[in-house]
């Protein structure tokens, strides 16, 4: 694919961005915030995209597009930025289905504590996903770029991110990137399915 024919722009702070976002966003958590939220899932992140400072907002979101259609997605932060989001918004988003948010981040509190160790200086890509038909036609990299020269301008000395071990495809793309595992968790006491790469780029 021709690197021109792709396109980058902000994100825009509508309801429909935001279904178009919570597609992508639940495609690169792999169906998890689909399983924490229900069948109202891409309605409530919708919700909460349209507002400021949470890490789903719309703020930290690009968008590629191709003859002015949306093809992919990329969701990045820094440290501090990540320390100071509420999360109150996704709460309210989440209405009467806040119950079961709450009971799956409870059954989950290990896996969230692990993606909320982001350390001072780091930019974090907390999501990264394209159209499934053009995956491997260099969107990705794009995408992932456009991430890296938010955090150079952001003052961040590197990008982080979590990978499931199980998605090879996705860990060897960020190697090629220039990526490397820090750490896998949980270090010991394995947990059936779940096992996470934390992988940082200095910049």
């Amino acid at each position: 694919m021709d690197r021109h024919s792709i396109v980058l722009r902000a994100a825009n702070p509508t309801f429909d961005e935001g279904l178009v976002f919570a597609r992508y966003a639940d495609q690169a958590a792999e169906g998890f915030l689909r399983f924490m939220l229900g069948r109202r899932a891409g309605r409530i992140i919708a919700t909460a995209f349209a507002q400021p400072d949470n890490d789903l907002s719309y703020q930290h979101v690009t968008f590629a597009e191709r003859d002015n259609v949306i093809v992919g997605m990329a969701s990045g932060y820094t440290a501090e930025q990540h320390r100071l989001s509420s999360r109150q918004t996704l709460n309210r988003a989440a209405g009467r289905w806040n119950l079961r948010m709450r009971i799956v981040q409870f059954l989950f509190a290990p896996l969230m504590r692990i993606i909320d160790s982001i350390a001072d200086g780091d930019f974090y890509v907390h999501a990264i996903a394209v159209d499934k038909e053009l995956r491997g036609d260099g969107i990705g990299t794009i995408l992932l770029d456009s991430l890296e020269d938010r955090a150079r301008s952001s003052g961040s000395t590197r990008l982080s991110l979590d990978v499931s071990a199980k998605n090879e495809g996705a860990r060897r793309f960020y190697e090629r990137c220039g990526m490397n595992v820090e750490f896998q968790w949980p270090k010991r006491l394995a947990i059936p399915g779940l096992k996470l790469y934390r992988m940082t780029k200095g910049l």
